[in-house]
């Protein structure tokens, strides 16, 4: 079943390729070979009839491999199925059946068996007695009847032993329960302490160092987030994101410098030293923005005319620029594009613009020559 269902999905891939071929020109008629603004456009295209969206990491995944390996969820499955005309995936496959293929809405009809036990009579054998007293078993009364005396002796005997260890045995109880309940009051007592210093010893011992980035142009907070790289000796960087309008934490410093390197793709990489034997708790960096990237950012996301805004990223980019589009899966990792491209994408207005985002930007003898994006998927239903 898993088979025909396969077959099916790709019945459907031709059908959508159909319809959108219908009213649009990619760069190619096989919808394999899309990409970049070819999705972008189809994105849009599925959310005006459908009424949903597909994410570019499942258009890789699914449209991509030719024939597929694997189905989407059934709700992308219905999604796709009613861009192509039909009410649902269900509705897709029922009008497409293969020879002598049985398409079942729910499995009916379950049986319920019901086990029968049998049980097998056991026989009991029942064994009598002759009633006759043997000698044997008059001399086993006797003897019973000795044992019973012997018996009532002996119990006397242990209760006058009883009675004289009586304080003796009553009293050693007392003291043992005395000192266990004392012991484990002070064993219990230690922990508890011992649980509330090591839940707050970094309130008694930790040492906390507060940092607030600010723009150095416009001496206002940095409303993005930052990226912070702590460098110690001997030991790989550690990543930080210092959040917008939120001073940067660092605390139980393991070393007496703290090194810091802070970028942004808007603002230019800074490398801070910092001796904390005499530095202050708290300190107020500035950063010096990236003015081309601000103005790519601004160019990209006005709402100016379209004419306009190429001709100032025209401007801004060069000609031989290297740009590049991030993407969200293992398989295809990264997209280049060139500067026409680039400003074709960011010029014309989609709802994936507001989803993207400058990762990286260099600068060259005043024009930008790398330009690193993606769009974050927002996949829906």
């Amino acid at each position: 079943m898993a088979d025909l269902d396969l077959l099916h999905f790709e019945q459907l891939k031709s059908e959508i390729q159909t319809k959108y071929l219908t009213n649009h020109t990619p760069s190619s008629e096989d919808i394999s070979h899309w990409k970049g603004i070819d999705i972008i456009y189809f994105q849009e295209d599925l959310r005006k009839i459908a009424k949903g969206n597909i994410s570019e990491k499942s258009f890789y995944t699914y449209f991509k491999s030719t024939p597929a390996t694997k189905l989407p969820r059934i709700d992308i499955l219905n999604l796709l199925s009613v861009y192509a005309g039909y009410a649902s995936w269900y509705d897709f496959k029922k009008n497409h059946l293969f020879a002598d293929e049985i398409l079942r809405e729910q499995e009916s009809g379950e049986e319920v068996q019901t086990a029968e036990t049998e049980s097998d009579p056991g026989n009991a054998q029942n064994l009598a007695s002759d009633g006759k007293t043997t000698g044997n078993e008059a001399e086993e009364i006797q003897l019973e009847a000795v044992l019973q005396n012997n018996s009532t002796d002996n119990q006397e005997h242990i209760k006058n032993e009883d009675f004289s260890n009586f304080s003796q045995s009553k009293a050693e109880p007392r003291v043992k329960k005395f000192v266990k309940k004392n012991l484990w009051y002070g064993i219990s007592g230690i922990l508890a302490l011992l649980v509330g210093f090591l839940g707050l010893k970094d309130q008694f011992i930790s040492k906390k160092y507060y940092y607030t980035f600010i723009d150095a142009d416009r001496n206002s907070k940095i409303n993005g987030d930052l990226q912070v790289k702590i460098f110690k000796e001997n030991e790989s960087p550690i990543l930080y994101t210092a959040k917008p309008n939120e001073p940067f934490v660092y605390k139980n410093p393991s070393s007496k410098t703290l090194v810091m390197e802070v970028s942004s793709p808007y603002y230019k990489t800074d490398r801070i030293v910092r001796n904390l034997e005499t530095a202050p708790e708290s300190e107020t960096i500035e950063l010096k923005p990236n003015d081309y990237a601000i103005m790519l950012y601004y160019y990209s996301n006005s709402k100016q005319d379209i004419k306009r805004k190429r001709e100032r990223l025209n401007y801004l980019i060069s000609d031989n620029a290297l740009i590049y589009q991030v993407y969200d899966n293992d398989k295809y990792g990264v997209e280049t594009l060139d500067k026409r491209r680039y400003i074709t994408l960011v010029t014309t207005p989609t709802t994936s613009l507001k989803n993207m985002e400058v990762i990286d930007t260099q600068m060259e003898k005043g024009k930008i020559v790398l330009i690193k994006f993606k769009i974050i998927s927002n996949e829906t239903p």
